[in-house]
C-alpha cells in the first residue's frame, strides 16, 4: 500500500512501459506532485499476486483479467477506466533484413526460416503465440530453436544475439532500444488486447489512482501511446 498521501502504488502490465517512460510519468508528477510507484509485471503475475494478498492501490491490466477482479470485489468497479488496445507484432534488430510477414503463409515461412524466435511465456503475447504455433502446424519446428523467456521483453534477446526474431506486443518490442518493427501479425491471426485501469477496493488512494487514469486519457498521454503502437480505447 502507499506510504504517503502524495504517493500511490500501481501494478502495471508491461505493454505501456515505453509510453510511460516517454514522459507520461514525469509530466504527471510535475503537474500534480503525486508520484506513482510502479511494479511492472505481466497481467498473469499481477492477478496471481493480488489473489495471494498483494494490495497495490491500482492496476493496469487486460480487460478480461480486470473483469475477474471486479467479480471478486477486489477492484472497485466504479473506477474502471478503459485505456489502450494493443496488437502483437514481430521485431528484428535494427539494420537487419526485414522478413515478409504480410500473409499467413509468409508469416509461417519467416518463423520457420529464423535461427531462433524469442517470445515470453508469461505475457499476453506469449499466451496467444504458443497455441497459435500449434494451430499453424509449426510448433515443433519453431520451438526446437525458440528462445522462450518466463517474462520480460523478448526483444532483449535480439540484442544478445540469442534470437533473430522477437514476438510480443508491439509497444513492448519498442521498449528495447535498437529494435525495428517488422509489422503486426497478419489480420487473420492477429490478437488485439484491451487494457484498462482501476483502483483496488481497499485502497485509501483511490482519488490519486483515478486522477492518474484520467491523465492517461489526455492528448499528451495518448500521443505517447500512439508513438509506441498503442491505440486509445473507447469509453
Amino acid at each position: 500500500m502507499s506510504t504517503s498521501k502524495e504517493q500511490f502504488s500501481l501494478s502495471v502490465a508491461l505493454v505501456v512501459k515505453s509510453a510511460f517512460d516517454d514522459g507520461i510519468l514525469e509530466d504527471f508528477i510535475k503537474e500534480t506532485g503525486i508520484e506513482p510507484f510502479i511494479d511492472w509485471a505481466p497481467t498473469t503475475v499481477i492477478v496471481d499476486a493480488i489473489s495471494q494478498g498483494a494490495q497495490p492501490d491500482g492496476v493496469i491490466i487486460t480487460d478480461g483479467a480486470l473483469s475477474g477482479l471486479v467479480v471478486d470485489t477486489l477492484v472497485d468497479a466504479a473506477t474502471v477506466t478503459p485505456l489502450v488496445v494493443s496488437k502483437v507484432g514481430v521485431g528484428v534488430l535494427k539494420g537487419t533484413p526485414l522478413p515478409d510477414i504480410s500473409t499467413v503463409d509468409a508469416f509461417k515461412t519467416a518463423l520457420l526460416g529464423a535461427r531462433s524466435v524469442a517470445y515470453s511465456m508469461g505475457g499476453q503475447s506469449g499466451l496467444y503465440f504458443a497455441p497459435l504455433l500449434e494451430r499453424l502446424g509449426i510448433a515443433d519446428e519453431v520451438n526446437a530453436r525458440a528462445t522462450r523467456i518466463p517474462a520480460g521483453f523478448s526483444a532483449e534477446k535480439l540484442k544478445t544475439g540469442e534470437a533473430d526474431l522477437a514476438v510480443q506486443q508491439i509497444s513492448e518490442l519498442l521498449a528495447i532500444e535498437g529494435t525495428q518493427i517488422v509489422g503486426p501479425f497478419p489480420e487473420e491471426i492477429q490478437k488485439v488486447t484491451s487494457f484498462s485501469g482501476a483502483a483496488l477496493t481497499e485502497s485509501r488512494q483511490k482519488e490519486h489512482v483515478q486522477a492518474f487514469l484520467s491523465f492517461l486519457r489526455r492528448k499528451t498521454s495518448t500521443d505517447s501511446f500512439t508513438k509506441f503502437g498503442l491505440a486509445l480505447s473507447d469509453i
